[in-house]
């Protein structure tokens, strides 16, 4: 292993600012305001911080494709103004949408981007085999990019940016839409660079286990630093105010989550996890507090760098999520109803020979928030196209909303809202214009339409927002507005393809809680992840891999089959598919 010198500096801004303005000289946006941010060599730093925040304005100074305001930005030794190309033959820099070439195989895209650095012949030879290992695409070289599977995509976009040797390694959020196993696999290869190639990483990320791996943290929010350090450092800002409130078999975690919520005087964030809800209490609240309030003692737990993220976050924007408030004892019950919305019998699914979905069957009940896991390729998102009547069903049996699918799957659209996953709106026309749009495609006529607009504009929190195209929305808004325009014409089910995939914890919280609303309303609520700890606000979840359904239970189930108390379900949810890969030797 190559000796470094971690002390030497390759990114040093200080004071520095950039500003977004109209080409009238208008004001738009100030995205960075006196920032000072360090990378050292050989280190792994992270940003985290909402949408918004000027994560990728920063990234996207330091690799030369924007030019600074104000204050200062050396990279690699000098200011970054006027040495901009000197840099970035230095530097790999991987954006959010990295550019595969789906249509040329594995090996096809190493080549055409080592040809755009020029990479040497003897270079490549000893470069694309260490690449290939580590990604382990070795035996998908002759494969179309276009064929892998979301976390092969990535392993393939970060062999892409490698295909040299850079001095920094720039990523902006590399697992965005990545299943668990993928993410993981993805930064086992982050480390095993920073090890063993003393490769120097600016990462961001809107996961906080994976800004736990890094040497460094830089909290940002609306283009300020609000803190810095070691993920152990920073943690340490929430210490003593962590704690966790159990739950029982049939509680329904987020209910308890939002009894939480409400009680705004003593309580700055709650999520589920472990069955229970884990809480930030406010300064001066008490475990004797929470025990007489709540009728069950709390146990103190250990602070996270998520739980001083949302602390930071709350002290800086003096602003709270939203709140539920849903008249509801937290220790109440919640049972399913009796009737079945959505009823699934041997579902198969086959292209040509391959088989995506393999004689799948399940039920949704009434008012339930039923998730859809499962890692990339595993078959979920072709399972739920099938239900949404987007995708014929190959075989078996599939009712929504009392509507067979194979005989009336038109009839059974008027039931259903469906929020895709990547934003299908559009982004030059307006707030309002996309839900006149929307609501004239649902069939609305002109009164009801203004009706619905009006009510879901303040019930969504877009009110103030109408006459904004789609595109400047603030971070986490696109969601709202997706959410509103799919619920417009009052369907009994509401599919949710990875609503939260790339957005902040603050932001999904937020989403949460408004999917809390609508189940209470009676709504029905079928939605994909890949954020697992979101599986525990679901009723019950499945996991598929490989086309098989291979669990499928409540979180309290799924925890005391597979699982302990101790564990995370993304821990939970890769134990499970690791068994079963296992078991069928592959």
């Amino acid at each position: 292993m190559m000796k470094v010198d971690k002390s030497k500096i390759l990114i040093q801004a200080e004071k520095l600012g950039k500003e977004f303005r109209s080409p009238k000289g208008q004001l738009l946006a100030c995205a960075l305001q006196d920032v000072d941010i360090i990378l050292r060599s050989g280190e792994m730093t992270a940003l985290i911080g909402p949408d918004g925040a000027g994560k990728t304005t920063f990234m996207r100074l330091v690799a030369g494709l924007l030019t600074p305001d104000h204050g200062s930005l050396k990279v690699l030794g000098g200011e970054i103004t006027g040495r901009e190309q000197e840099v970035q033959a230095l530097i790999s820099y991987m954006p959010q949408k990295f550019g595969l070439y789906e249509d040329l195989t594995v090996a096809e895209n190493l080549d055409l981007y080592a040809d755009l650095h020029g990479v040497t012949g003897e270079m490549r030879s000893r470069r694309f085999p260490e690449l290939l290992a580590m990604t382990g695409l070795a035996p998908f070289q002759e494969r179309l990019a276009g064929r892998l599977s979301g976390g092969m995509k990535q392993k393939l976009g970060l062999a892409c940016t490698l295909v040299r040797s850079p001095e920094i390694l720039l990523l902006d959020e590399p697992t965005v839409g990545v299943d668990p196993l993928s993410r993981r696999e993805l930064w086992r290869i982050l480390k095993q660079l920073s090890e063993k190639e003393s490769l120097s990483v600016l990462v961001s990320t809107a996961y906080m286990d994976e800004a736990e791996l890094c040497h460094n943290v830089y909290v940002l929010n609306r283009g300020r630093v609000l803190a810095a350090g070691t993920p152990q450092n920073l943690s340490q800002q929430a210490a003593g105010r962590c704690y966790f409130l159990p739950g029982s078999q049939d509680t329904v975690t987020r209910i308890v989550q939002g009894q939480l919520l409400d009680d705004t005087e003593h309580v700055i964030d709650a999520v589920p996890a472990a069955g229970g809800v884990r809480f930030i209490a406010s300064d001066g609240a008490t475990a004797e507090y929470f025990a007489a309030a709540y009728g069950q003692s709390v146990r103190k737990m250990e602070a996270r760098l998520e739980d001083a993220f949302m602390l930071l976050l709350h002290q800086d924007r003096q602003e709270t999520l939203p709140r539920l408030h849903t008249g509801r004892k937290w220790q109440e019950q919640l049972s399913l109803s009796g009737q079945v919305d959505i009823e699934v019998k041997e579902l198969v699914r086959q292209f040509g020979d391959f088989t995506a979905v393999d004689k799948t069957s399940f039920q949704v009940h009434r008012g339930e928030v039923f998730g859809l896991l499962g890692p990339n390729g595993a078959g979920k998102t072709t399972t739920f196209r099938m239900l949404c009547g987007l995708l014929s069903l190959t075989n078996g049996f599939l009712s929504v909303a009392g509507v067979n699918l194979r005989t009336a799957r038109t009839r059974a659209r008027g039931n259903i809202g469906y929020v895709a996953q990547k934003f299908s709106l559009y982004g030059d026309l307006t707030v309002k214009e996309n839900l006149s749009f929307f609501g004239g495609v649902y069939g609305l006529d002109k009164g009801r339409l203004g009706l619905r607009m009006e009510e879901v504009l303040t019930e969504f929190g877009l009110a103030g927002y109408e006459n904004m195209a789609a595109k400047d929305l603030p971070g986490g808004y696109e969601q709202r507005l997706a959410m509103a325009a799919a619920l417009l014409h009052e369907p009994q089910i509401l599919f949710l393809d990875e609503p939260t995939s790339g957005i902040d914890p603050l932001a999904r919280r937020s989403f949460w809680q408004k999917i809390a609303e609508l189940s209470l309303q009676g709504k029905t609520i079928v939605i994909t992840t890949h954020f697992m700890e979101e599986a525990e606000y679901c009723d019950r979840f499945m996991i598929q891999d490989q086309g098989r359904l291979i669990a499928i239970g409540t979180p309290a189930e799924i925890r005391q089959r597979y699982g302990d108390e101790d564990m995370s379900m993304n821990e939970i949810f890769i134990r499970i598919v690791e068994r079963e890969r296992e078991h069928h030797g592959h």
